[in-house]
């Protein structure tokens, strides 16, 4: 397994400095996160507090029957008059009195009797009109109509409405504040994500080639998408809803210990098994998650493989085989998926029935008491409530776990690129120049791209503003490298590179790129269209230049035949272009932006005859009155050049016209002679 794939594997645990960096950015917004917390606390506590609502309203309301009453023959303000008697709740009576009457719900009726009666018991009544509860028995004032019934009652119904009217509210409240906090976390979140995918962008960008040589594409695509996206699922599911979640579970223990010290200790009675199951989750959920990444890698690199390479697949019909790989492949990640699937299987039922059990036991505690008359039934019914509500938490750290593992990891190779401090800078203090002349000089160049294994080897050369200069040589000789290192896309080791008598490191990049237009043999078009692929994006450039440009370099004879011209789509890489054409485009490019030094990497192989006509035409206008630099494939295109430098193994064998070198019968004139032949 290579290292990239090692690296996609990688299941960092909780790092402090990793969570210290992650948190910096959430910085800027900490007023945001402050306010959400707030909300969260809000909305909690109104959860909290709606099961003692119902638990009240149960107790104080529904149960209300219960109570006990006092009569008078005189009229008290509040009271009921029933019969020839006025009625008021015993607990609402001015003064004690003896006098005190029950109500007793039997068969479907209501009976006021005389007398304080044992609700947990069963009742019986006679024909001689009396309640019997066991050796007591209760004379029978009335039997009530539903009309005395809410009279008497009325102050039930009143608590219960407002009880009622208190929960709807607190509905309504806590849908707005959930509301809020949600659309103002995520998007806290997603601010937070756009400056990390920027940031990373913009430092990519300033990396030097180097880089990106020995840096696979997939990998810095995965690091600007799943882990940025891995970062944000923290930042909006796992930071603040751990607060969340912790004040939730201290609030319902300080809710039940306050309602109930022995219920609150039966509903804590199965914490050590869930605490020990939550560590074997732990333990075996990061191997089972270890292990889908692994498969996954695998996948991702076989398909990014397979599919850049489906030519070749297609041409030597090896469709079925490389189908059995991917499907060994990929059947090693549905196991992978499902040991996963497996973990969570076991252990959110176990979570489950610790739940059920601790109802149940809760249940038949409470049940026991609430039937002895120890316990009134509205507290049991609160903390089944409590108990549904403390489980919940427990589930989501569970699955926020992951969540937060997974972000160590994406952090981690977030920030391994964010330190990769292999940019080529600036100077503190560089030459101001807008435009540059054209005169460059190689003094004493060494240039190696891997520690001492030397590409250039002292390589000194001058060419003067205007000139047309051409390099040519074997594979690995030099020529790209030192394309390279006039746009100061790499640092040389040794030497100095001058322009216009300036060292280049003496200059800012964007001010030396800006002078010289390099137009390599792989061009590059990006998807959008042709008109956007000439002046990249820059609005200084008008649509009238951009026009005139590709007429210039011909390349306006194809794209006047296209449907929409200039508007034409272009695809990514411009594949629905010829080679020619996107060669064409690329002169249109470099005259758009008329820089006074133009590289060229020569393209005239494998393009058709009608087109190298046009292509050869277009490179006689474009380096007219331009120092231009040539990478010549083709010898036949250089002999009008100023110079021509022959380069072997980094160094410089041969220089001058074609004549001249082609008179010295030295290594230029046998790889002309060479091509010639083969010509």
């Amino acid at each position: 397994m290579d290292n990239f794939e090692q690296e996609e594997i990688l299941s960092k645990q909780y790092d402090s400095k990793l969570m210290k960096r992650l948190l910096k950015f959430a910085k800027p917004y900490r007023p945001y996160f402050f306010v959400v917390i707030i909300l969260m606390v809000l909305s909690t506590v109104i959860g909290l507090v709606r099961p003692a609502l119902i638990k009240n309203v149960i107790d104080e309301d529904l149960n209300g029957f219960r109570k006990n009453y006092v009569a008078s023959n005189l009229k008290i303000e509040h009271s009921v008059k029933i019969g020839e008697l006025y009625f008021i709740g015993k607990d609402d009576a001015t003064k004690d009195n003896s006098n005190t009457y029950s109500l007793v719900y039997y068969e479907k009726k209501v009976y006021l009797v005389e007398g304080e009666v044992n609700h947990n018991a069963t009742f019986k009544i006679k024909e001689d009109n009396k309640v019997y509860q066991g050796s007591y028995s209760y004379n029978i004032y009335k039997q009530l109509a539903k009309e005395e019934i809410k009279a008497l009652r009325s102050k039930d119904l009143n608590g219960l409405t407002k009880i009622v009217i208190v929960i709807l509210i607190s509905y309504i409240l806590a849908f707005i504040i959930n509301y809020i906090q949600i659309y103002m976390l995520q998007f806290t979140g997603q601010k937070i994500i756009f400056n990390i995918r920027e940031q990373l962008f913009k430092h990519i960008e300033s990396l030097n080639l180097s880089f990106f040589d020995k840096t696979p594409v997939g990998k810095l695509v995965t690091r600007l998408t799943n882990d940025v996206q891995t970062l944000n699922e923290m930042y909006t599911g796992v930071l603040i809803y751990l607060i969340k979640d912790i004040f939730m579970l201290s609030g319902i223990l300080i809710a039940m210990l306050l309602l109930n010290v022995k219920l609150a200790l039966i509903s804590l009675i199965t914490m050590p098994i869930i605490f020990v199951t939550a560590i074997l989750f732990k333990k075996y959920d990061r191997a089972a998650y270890r292990k889908v990444r692994e498969r996954l890698s695998k996948i991702n690199a076989f398909l990014s493989e397979n599919i850049s390479g489906m030519k070749v697949v297609q041409i030597y019909s090896k469709e079925e085989k490389k189908f059995k790989e991917f499907d060994k492949i990929n059947n090693d990640y549905k196991k992978a998926n499902l040991e996963q699937l497996t973990v969570f299987a076991i252990f959110r039922p176990t979570i489950e029935l610790l739940s059920s059990l601790t109802m149940a036991l809760l249940i038949w505690f409470g049940g026991i008491k609430v039937i002895s008359n120890e316990l009134e039934f509205g507290v049991v019914f609160a903390f089944v409530n409590y108990i549904t509500m403390f489980f919940q938490p427990i589930f989501d750290l569970t699955e926020k776990y992951d969540i937060l593992q997974s972000a160590m990891a994406s952090s981690e190779r977030i920030f391994d690129l964010m330190d990769n401090d292999s940019i080529i800078k600036n100077p503190e203090n560089p030459v101001l120049l807008e435009r540059l002349q054209g005169d460059i000089e190689f003094k004493n160049v060494w240039f190696a791209y891997n520690d001492e294994d030397w590409v250039l080897r002292d390589v000194s050369f001058k060419i003067k503003k205007g000139e047309k200069v051409a390099f040519v040589g074997a594979t690995g000789a030099g020529k790209t490298s030192i394309i390279s290192l006039i746009t100061r896309l790499y640092d040389i080791q040794k030497g100095e590179i001058l322009i216009d008598g300036i060292d280049i490191r003496s200059m800012k990049k964007e001010l030396l790129r800006k002078n010289i237009a390099t137009v390599l043999q792989d061009v590059f078009l990006f998807t959008g269209d042709i008109k956007s692929n000439v002046r990249l994006n820059d609005n200084t450039i008008s649509e009238e230049s951009v026009m005139d440009a590709c007429k210039y370099v011909n390349a306006d004879r194809f794209i006047e035949k296209l449907p929409e011209k200039y508007n034409s789509p272009v695809n990514e890489r411009g594949t629905t272009f010829s080679q020619g054409q996107r060669q064409l485009i690329a002169f249109a490019r470099a005259i758009a932006f008329n820089p006074p030094i133009l590289v060229l990497d020569e393209a005239t192989s494998n393009i058709d005859t009608e087109t190298e006509v046009l292509i050869q035409d277009a490179l006689e206008k474009i380096t007219k009155d331009r120092t231009t630099i040539i990478v010549a494939h083709r010898l036949s295109t250089i002999k009008n050049c100023n110079k021509i430098i022959v380069l072997h193994k980094g160094k410089i064998r041969e220089e001058g016209s074609h004549e001249a070198l082609m008179k010295k019968e030295g290594l230029y004139y046998n790889l002309y002679k060479l091509q010639y032949k083969e010509g």
